[in-house]
């Protein structure tokens, strides 16, 4: 069976090779799953089987590695860019399933009887968040012009029984809403709870309007995904997935919401927020709820890696020797970007430079390499800044460009940015930039030393 078929049999591999704690100790929804999972971050996932005050199972940090993201696409990890550019270029089409063949569907509760926060362990996770938030919820809508369907992830407040706060940044999702309010409608939307890691990948996915990320995601898997219709609304949704809010955003209607801890380790603030109401939700039996801990490695490389691959694209339009780009960890996997090249003229590493920028505006330091040097090790990327970078002539700023508005440094997402040229002049003495190197070091054995 495909170990991403769900997240059911990813925990299974995972479990097999050693990478899930089972915590069988009582923890609290308020700081302590969070918590946990922190301190096994890029170590293990952690699975609490006793939460308070909820039979349902907590899962979190299901992937926190490059090497994980990568097991599961079962590449290498210098071959996710490309593997996330072909699934772009190669979607594969949904299989439609029947109601009584999605597991998802087995149990259905409406109306009156739901109450978010006592059905399902929805945890707390930083000190000043407002509230509960689901974290880890691919929210799914369709174009009310055109009829596609979009997936992404918003933080979403628990803000009522059946009432949640979205942050909708005006990206696909935010236009189908406003594209429904303009008409005085609300804009039916499902929240999908506890999928696998390729499936939160593709979420992510910088595609195009009208292009359906669960299509990306069974490009990714090698295999169409199974969806089934929602009970009362027409949303397609993942059939393997835990469990699904089937709901609406309401049109003209915004409440309070945050401040929440994001990405780059500081608070979103609180504002005036579109709310979603829940009218239905349907769940396996013994349903495992899944959340993400914001700014754990998780959170980060969800972010970045299918960020990669379009700035790939981007850069190799300007410049075809752009080898790979690397987002890094350091810079919250959204910053910081480190490009490898294969330079050919003077000036293209300042194009690229350029084109960076362009390609994303939450890209706010670039370092240009190479394509000798390993953009995954950030010694030999901090090597080649020291050897290979001189301010006067290799660096470039651009002032008063729009950046991201949750870094605090911005004036109200207005930054400036820089970038890095640390590529070897192509007139310079043969041995001037030459690396040294130990001949035969290779076909040296020393693990036995080791030990």
């Amino acid at each position: 069976m495909l170990k991403c078929q769900s997240l059911r049999t990813w925990l299974e591999h995972l479990k097999k090779n050693g990478e899930l704690a089972s915590i069988d100790e009582k923890v609290s929804l308020q700081f302590e799953v969070a918590g946990m999972t922190k301190m096994l971050d890029g170590k293990k996932a952690a699975y609490f089987t006793d939460v308070e005050g909820y039979d349902i199972p907590v899962v979190a940090g299901i992937a926190t590695t490059r090497k994980q993201f990568a097991d599961a696409l079962d590449i290498t990890e210098r071959e996710m860019n490309e593997k996330f550019l072909h699934a772009l270029d190669h979607p594969l089409t949904c299989q439609q399933v029947e109601s009584h063949e999605a597991p998802v569907h087995e149990v259905v509760v409406k109306d009156d009887d739901i109450d978010l926060l006592k059905m399902l362990p929805i945890p707390v996770h930083h000190e000043k968040d407002s509230g509960h938030y689901i974290s880890a919820g691919l929210a799914i809508a369709k174009d009310p012009k055109t009829g596609s369907q979009n997936v992404s992830i918003h933080r979403l407040q628990v803000s009522g029984r059946n009432r949640l706060g979205a942050l909708l940044l005006p990206r696909h999702l935010y236009n189908f809403y406003k594209n429904a309010e303009e008409q005085g409608k609300p804009l039916e939307v499902a929240i999908v709870i506890g999928v696998d890691p390729i499936t939160l990948l593709a979420s992510q996915a910088i595609a195009p309007l009208g292009q359906d990320e669960m299509e990306i995601a069974g490009a990714l898997k090698g295999e169409s995904v199974p969806v089934v219709k929602c009970k009362t609304i027409d949303v397609f949704v993942p059939a393997h997935a835990e469990i699904v809010l089937e709901g609406k955003i309401l049109p003209h209607v915004r409440e309070a919401e945050g401040p929440f801890g994001e990405f780059p380790k500081y608070y979103g603030p609180r504002s005036d927020k579109e709310v979603i109401e829940i009218s239905t939700i349907t769940h396996r039996k013994n349903p495992i709820y899944q959340t993400i801990v914001p700014a754990s490695y998780e959170h980060l490389l969800l972010g970045g890696i299918p960020r990669e691959a379009s700035i790939l694209r981007a850069l190799r339009n300007t410049v075809p020797t752009v080898k790979n780009v690397h987002l890094t960890l350091g810079g919250t996997c959204r910053y910081h970007l480190i490009v490898s090249m294969q330079k050919r003229n003077e000036g293209e590493a300042k194009n690229v430079i350029l084109a960076a920028f362009a390609a994303h505006y939450d890209i706010k330091h670039v370092t240009v390499v190479d394509d000798e040097v390993d953009i995954f090790n950030l010694e030999e990327v901090e090597w080649a800044l020291a050897t290979r970078f001189q301010a006067d002539k290799d660096l470039v700023i651009v002032n008063g460009a729009l950046g991201s508005k949750l870094d605090p440094s911005t004036s109200n997402g207005v930054s400036s940015k820089m970038g890095f040229d640390c590529t070897v002049p192509l007139n310079s003495e043969p041995m001037a930039y030459e690396r040294i190197k130990i001949p035969g070091i290779e076909k040296l054995n020393v693990d036995k030393y080791l030990k």
